[in-house]
């Protein structure tokens, strides 16, 4: 296990879990950020927390960044989640938020330059790029590029790489490399539009990509839901 030092964008999901779990295998020092930018789905901070105390990260910092104020996706304006929608992945949905990794990962390097932190880690995976302009292979290596090029760690050579370990997972890997690596998937949480504390409401993206990946998995799937999730 390496001495330096890594932090990670940890929103509750079971993505950015799953990535907290494979930096915290690799690093003896992993902080975690979470961001609550004014999202509807804001129980993911409650199990963000969960999941920065089961595996005993360093630290775990959440900020308050008021994205709402901008609106401009169903996760913060009055714009209604999508529900069982067809073609999931083909297409930008209403459910980006314009620039949102952009700023979350630039408090992200801020936090890890304060840390001496020089691995950034998030969750992103194929299924994101495909409909996320901000979860992107070409993104992620600009965005490195720019911390190297934007900060005083960068520039006096210590160096800031950018790790995205899912980035060409399905939900199925992502669920066998959780497991492999012992992460309690209960503890996560990743519905878009939740009718209560706790419960998915299974009929949106979020819901129906996580029950197709315990299904295509073929392990026990330990998430409630409001209604079972159509399979894709």
């Amino acid at each position: 296990m390496s001495e330096e030092r890594a932090v990670v964008l940890l929103s509750g999901g079971m993505d950015s879990a799953t990535a907290a779990a494979w930096a915290r295998a690799r690093w003896l020092w992993v902080g975690a950020l979470s961001v609550d930018y004014g999202q509807r789905h804001a129980f993911e901070l409650k199990a963000a927390a969960r999941v920065a105390t089961y595996l005993e990260l360093a630290e775990h910092r959440v900020l308050r960044v008021d994205l709402r104020a901008f609106g401009g996706s169903a996760l913060t304006d009055a714009v209604e989640v999508p529900k069982n929608r067809e073609n999931i992945g083909e297409s930008i949905p209403v459910t980006y938020v314009p620039a949102r990794n952009t700023v979350l990962l630039a408090l992200l390097l801020a936090y890890a330059e304060t840390r001496g932190a020089q691995h950034l880690v998030l969750g992103a995976n194929v299924l994101d790029f495909s409909g996320y302009p901000d979860c992107r292979p070409d993104f992620l290596r600009a965005f490195q590029r720019v911390a190297n090029l934007g900060t005083k760690a960068g520039r006096e050579g210590m160096g800031f790489e950018v790790h995205a370990p899912l980035l060409h997972l399905t939900k199925a890997g992502i669920v066998r490399l959780g497991l492999r690596l012992n992460l309690p998937f209960e503890l996560t949480f990743s519905c878009y539009d939740p009718p209560q504390e706790g419960i998915h409401c299974g009929a949106c993206d979020a819901c129906r990509l996580r029950r197709q990946g315990f299904a295509e998995a073929g392990v026990p799937d330990p998430t409630r839901y409001a209604t079972a999730p159509l399979l894709t």
